[in-house]
């Protein structure tokens, strides 16, 4: 196994651990410094794919101003902790199956498996800024501005849920 393989495994299953983790952590806090960790992983993915650009997007965008909008959305909001648990034996059971699943999908994939398609090879221009400006202000430009909107909408959303918790507070 060559050092770039054993680099994939090593990001690859960081990152799969690190989003089980964000779904998994009781505390919101928690899950958004978990997705931090997952869009490195990321972001490393990324630059072994020879997508420099696309790993520095991931790194700026995403694990830099998506998460600090987050995390000022959870404080703004003052989530407390969620005392309704699963019991013990559905937590570790879940984890178990995920866990075995992804341990055979590993396996598969080191050891070559047919099951598998076989991957087509990547494009010259993929990951370079022509190409990527050219899809996402074009074929995708719908999804992009949906996107963008969505986002304002949501952050407006708590903003407001929250001004109407305060007013009730205040007796305004």
């Amino acid at each position: 196994m060559g050092l770039e393989t054993i680099l994939f495994l090593v990001l690859a299953f960081g990152s799969v651990l690190t989003a089980l983790l964000v779904v998994t952590s009781p505390s919101p806090i928690g899950s958004a410094l978990y997705l931090v960790v997952t869009m490195f992983s990321l972001a490393g993915l990324y630059v072994l794919l020879a997508a420099p650009f696309l790993a520095a997007i991931q790194i700026i965008v995403y694990a830099g101003a998506i998460i600090v909008l987050l995390l000022f959305v959870i404080m703004l909001l003052n989530l407390q902790r969620i005392e309704e648990r699963l019991p013990r034996f559905w937590r570790v059971a879940g984890l178990s199956v995920a866990g075995l699943t992804l341990l055979v999908l590993f396996m598969a994939i080191i050891r070559g498996s047919s099951v598998l398609p076989d991957m087509p090879a990547v494009p010259d221009q993929f990951g370079k800024v022509k190409s990527l400006g050219g899809l996402l202000f074009s074929k995708y430009l719908f999804a992009f501005e949906a996107t963008s909107v969505l986002l304002l909408a949501a952050m407006i959303g708590a903003v407001a849920l929250v001004r109407k918790a305060d007013e009730g507070k205040d007796g305004r």
